[in-house]
């Protein structure tokens, strides 16, 4: 066998280590893709399906337990002293209905098959057929403003509608919450960019005393839990806002919040970055007399694009789905809620309402999938900076 042949048979054959990596990516694709895909068909389900079934079964049809109303009681008929109700019982779009089983009362929905005779109260009967028409009959005339309840189970065909999307978008509040989010978002990337980005270009390329601390503490900050600054953070933020005159709840607040525990993410990954940058261009630049700053903006900035959208990236995500920050730092009135706090209202206080828990999901990524598959491209660029000489 030739030399050629033997090098093409060799990268034709795979070592199970990377047919193992292969398939440990694949199933990890798997794991995220499923769920991601199950929340997005929920959140075009009719929610009484929603609630009795998985979104695995959303295009068969599935058994339901309804109730139905039979003919206003005006319309009964009196023979030989027997008051009857006849009708036909039908779904919400007007059409007939395969009942399976009914019951006149809420203990027993389920009681009897259709065509049978259910006795009721004081000597009342209510007879069901298999295609939906019914005929109640009682000792005494029917009273009351609607009419009777009638408990039945049937074969409903899959639903899916914009229902739950509407009850999200068209929300009281949800389009200051949307507003309030960008307001909090937007400066919170940008600022810890500008300063991490200072800090970096400093870090990389200016000599001063004690660089080496530094950037081992920037890399001791990273494994700080938010929830353990998050008070003392507070407490000194209301000190010199009641120092200066300015009150706890507001946006600078959780600007300087988010920019703090942002930083140190953002100084390391710049660095990683910048310090890599070739040395020639910066001592070419020292040598035409160019200072630190003209540096910075004019080469290093423009070069260091990559990282930038990696950090914003990072940072912008973070941000947009925060909500401890967001509820210590702005509060939770109805001119300060952030989206994610508005979201999370219109479940209830007692989980009311969480069909619309799926909708809320997709409405509240829609904006950070647009800004990641806008700079995703830069991302692995950005992370991998520094990690091959």
């Amino acid at each position: 066998m030739s030399e050629d042949a033997k090098f093409s048979f060799s990268k034709m054959r795979r070592s199970p280590l990377t047919l193992l990596v292969h398939a440990s990516v694949l199933l990890i694709v798997i794991m995220w893709t499923f769920p991601t895909a199950g929340l997005l068909i929920s959140s075009f389900r009719d929610k009484e399906q929603l609630a009795i079934s998985g979104w695995w079964t959303a295009l068969s049809s599935s058994e339901q337990n309804l109730i139905a109303r039979t003919e206003h009681p005006d319309t009964q008929v009196n023979r030989d002293g027997v008051y009857i109700l006849e009708g036909k019982i039908l779904d919400d779009d007007g059409a007939a209905v395969d009942v399976i089983q009914f019951g006149w009362s809420s203990k027993a929905p389920t009681e009897f098959a259709p065509g049978d005779t259910a006795p009721m109260r004081k000597g009342g009967t209510l007879t069901v057929q298999e295609d939906g028409s019914y005929v109640m009959t009682s000792q005494e005339p029917f009273k009351g403003s609607r009419g009777k309840r009638i408990f039945y189970t049937a074969e409903v065909p899959p639903k899916f509608s914009l229902d739950n999307y509407r009850e999200v978008l068209t929300a009281e509040g949800i389009g200051q919450s949307f507003i309030n989010s960008l307001t909090v978002t937007i400066p919170a990337t940008i600022i810890p960019i500008l300063i991490a980005a200072f800090a970096a270009y400093a870090l990389s390329w200016m000599k001063m005393p004690g660089r080496g601390l530094l950037i081992a503490l920037v890399v001791g900050l990273l494994v700080v839990p938010l929830q353990m600054s998050l008070i003392p953070l507070l407490r000194l933020y209301n000190d010199i806002g009641s120092f200066f005159g300015v009150g706890a709840k507001t946006y600078l607040g959780i600007w300087l919040a988010h920019t703090g525990f942002g930083l140190p993410l953002a100084i390391y990954l710049l660095r990683n970055y910048i310090s890599n940058l070739p040395k020639e261009i910066i001592e070419s630049a020292q040598v035409d007399g160019a200072t630190h700053f003209e540096i910075f903006v004019r080469i290093v900035l423009p070069l260091s694009f990559p990282a930038l959208a990696s950090f914003a990236i990072f940072q912008f995500l973070w941000v947009w789905n925060d909500l401890l920050v967001a509820t210590v730092f702005l509060g939770v009135g109805e001119n300060e809620m952030v989206l994610t706090a508005r979201l999370r209202e219109l479940l209830g206080s007692r989980g009311g309402n969480w069909e619309i828990l799926t909708a809320s999901a997709f409405v509240s990524i829609a904006v950070p999938l647009g800004v990641f598959f806008s700079l995703q491209r830069y991302l692995v660029r950005g992370l991998l900076a520094g990690s091959v000489k």
